[in-house]
C-alpha cells in the first residue's frame, strides 16, 4: 500500500510534496513518474522540479499561477499515478549502463575496501556489478546521482577525511549508495575505478544521462577501452 503524500508550501511559488518517510524503488518510481506528469500538466508555468530520496520540490512562476492551481496540478497527478500499478511504472524507467575501469590504479580505495569485506578485488568488482542500481536523487553538483543500493558485503562507511581532489569520472561507495563523480572536486567516497562517460555536460540535451527513477548498471572495461572512450588517468 502507498504511503499518503502530503503537500506542504516551500516558499512564495514554491510546494514540496512528501511521499513518505523513508525512500524506497517504489517511493523513487512514484516520484519519477510524478515529475513526467507535472511537466506536462503545469508546462510554462513551471519553473523547476527537485525531486529527492521521499520528496519533490516544486517551483513555479508566481506571475502566471499560484499555490491553489499547482497544489491541483499536483493532486491530479497523484490521482493518475495511484491509478497505475508500480510495475506499469517500472517499465517505464530507462536503463543505464555506465563503463567502470576498475582496478587499484583507477580506484585507491579498492584494496582496502576488499580487505575489509574479507574478499578478492575481483569479487568486489563482480558484486559492484551485478546490482541494477535506482537513481534515487541528483545532487551536491550538476550530474552526481546518488545510486542505491550497493550490496551490504562491499558498503563502506565515507573517509574519516575527505579528499581535496577527486577526479572527474570516479566511481565511488559510500555506505549503501554508490555514484560516479561528474566533475573534480572534494569528496569523502571511497573509489573503486573511473568512469569515461560525461555525467553533466551543458552543451548536451539531456545534459545529463540518467535521471531520477533511472536504473543503472556499471560493466568493466579494460584501461585501454577506458582510454578510447577518452578516460583520463
Amino acid at each position: 500500500m502507498r504511503a499518503q503524500q502530503t503537500i506542504s508550501i516551500a516558499g512564495e511559488n514554491a510546494l514540496i510534496v512528501y511521499f513518505g518517510d523513508k525512500p524506497s524503488a517504489a517511493i523513487s518510481t512514484e516520484i519519477a513518474t510524478t515529475v513526467k506528469k507535472l511537466r506536462t500538466y503545469l508546462g510554462a508555468t513551471l519553473i523547476d522540479l527537485v525531486p529527492s530520496y521521499a520528496s519533490l520540490l516544486v517551483i513555479f512562476d508566481p506571475l502566471t499561477t499560484d499555490h491553489h492551481s499547482v497544489r491541483i496540478a499536483i493532486k491530479t497527478a497523484i490521482k493518475d499515478l495511484n491509478q497505475n500499478t508500480t510495475a506499469q511504472q517500472t517499465s517505464s524507467a530507462s536503463r543505464v549502463t555506465l563503463p567502470v575501469y576498475y582496478s587499484s590504479e583507477s580506484g585507491p580505495d579498492l584494496q582496502r575496501i576488499a580487505n575489509t569485506a574479507g574478499l578478492s578485488i575481483a569479487e568486489v568488482i563482480a558484486i559492484h556489478q551485478q546490482t541494477e542500481y535506482r537513481v534515487y536523487a541528483i545532487g551536491f553538483a550538476p550530474g552526481f546521482a546518488y545510486l542505491g543500493q550497493v550490496d551490504p558485503r562491499i558498503a563502506t562507511p565515507r573517509l574519516a577525511t575527505p579528499r581535496q581532489q577527486v577526479p572527474r569520472g570516479a566511481v565511488a561507495i559510500a555506505d549503501r549508495q554508490t555514484a560516479v563523480y561528474p566533475a573534480q572536486s572534494p569528496g569523502g567516497w571511497n573509489l573503486i575505478g573511473l568512469c569515461p562517460q560525461l555525467m553533466f555536460d551543458p552543451k548536451a540535451s539531456p545534459s545529463m544521462p540518467v535521471a531520477v527513477g533511472d536504473l543503472v548498471r556499471f560493466e568493466a572495461i579494460d584501461k585501454t577501452t577506458f582510454e578510447n572512450f577518452g578516460g583520463v588517468l
